[in-house]
Formats: C-alpha cells, structure tokens, sequence
C-alpha cells in the first residue's frame, strides 16, 4: 500500500497501511493527523525563540520538541525516500551534505541580519524553498521549518504572521520553488513578514 508520499510499505508505517507507527497507537489516518495538530501546536506554543547559529541539528532540536508525543523517531532523519505527487524530495544519502550547505549559506549571510525587508524577503523565500526541496523528516517539515523560519525573521529585527496564507498557496509556492521558481513564495513572505521589531 502506497502512502501519501508515494513511498510505498516501509518502516515507518503500520504493516498494511500507510499510517505512521505513532506513540498513541492511532490506527486511524484521520485522528492521527487531529492529534498531530494538537500535540504540536501545544509543543509550538512552548518553544522560545533563540539566537543564532541556526543550524540542521537547531532544526532537529524543533521538530524533536514539536512531535515528541506523536513519533518515536521526532527529530531523526528520515532513512527513505520519499515524493508527493510530482515532487521528489532530496534522497536520503544527501539530506545532511544538502541541508548543512544552506544553513553555512545562511551563516555567510550573518543570518540575513540587517538585511531591507524586501532582500529580506528575497533571501528567506529563497531558503524556505530549497530547504523543503531537502525536506529532512518523514512527517512534521513544514511545521518544523516554519518555527525555524519564525527564528530567522525574528532575530533579523521583524515580525512574522503565517496567517496572512492559506494551505493551497502554501503548498503550490511550495511546489514552483522545487524548480527555482520563487516568485510564488516570495509574494507568501511579502505578507507574512511585518515591520521591523521597535524595542
């Protein structure tokens, strides 16, 4: 049985679905992902903001705290590959070489610290589409990512509402950076990135 992500059987699942093994023993797709939400914006709501360096391990470190109820594996790196519908997300043997070069991008670029909103803008559309391309975790990346990024903008002096966006944009802004289009996720972060942060 093929699971969302086109993988096919394998570990992670229940044998015979495509239900990942989680720590409640869910059973069931659609009360699983009800209380993946909950769990994890419970756990969200607890993660502080921190200065850089922001790094593949940082990211882990969010994702463990996000999925900690849910999945023994919260926080690991996948070990399969995986797509969604026409997307191939990076193979297993280069999550780590790939992601490790964006975030050493990112610290060359001082975290995009003192950057005008609009290259600011620029510079995490970018970032946020090339790092979901690599999508490190079998489940839970965009959450993950999205504290990350909250991290990034914040600590770079603004402010962030992921509420200005609904899920279909999100995902087809997604899809177009997978080919080095990022027009689509530049306009998400126009309206998600507020004013700078007075103190």
């Amino acid at each position: 049985m093929r699971d969302k992500y086109g993988a096919g059987q394998d570990a992670y699942c229940y044998p015979g679905t495509c239900t990942l093994i989680n720590r409640l023993g869910l059973r069931d797709d659609v009360a699983l992902s009800k209380a993946e939400h909950d769990l994890s914006q419970i756990a969200a709501s607890e993660i502080d903001f921190e200065p850089p360096p922001y790094t593949l391990a940082y990211l882990q470190q969010i994702h463990r705290y996000l999925f900690k109820d849910v999945y023994s594996w919260a926080g690991e790196l996948r070990t399969v590959d995986i797509a969604k519908a026409d997307t191939r997300f990076c193979t297993v043997t280069r999550i780590e070489p790939e992601a490790n070069k964006l975030f050493s991008a990112l610290a060359q670029a001082n975290w995009f610290e003192g950057l005008a909103r609009p290259d600011l803008i620029r510079a995490v559309a970018e970032l946020f589409g090339d790092l979901n391309v690599i999508h490190p975790f079998r489940e839970g990346n965009g959450r993950a990512q999205r504290i990350l990024f909250e991290h990034i903008i914040v600590n770079a002096g603004y402010g962030i509402d992921w509420w200005e966006v609904d899920e279909g944009e999100w995902i087809q802004a997604n899809i177009a950076a997978v080919v080095c289009d990022y027009s689509a996720m530049t306009a998400v972060f126009a309206r998600c990135i507020g004013g700078q942060i007075t103190i």
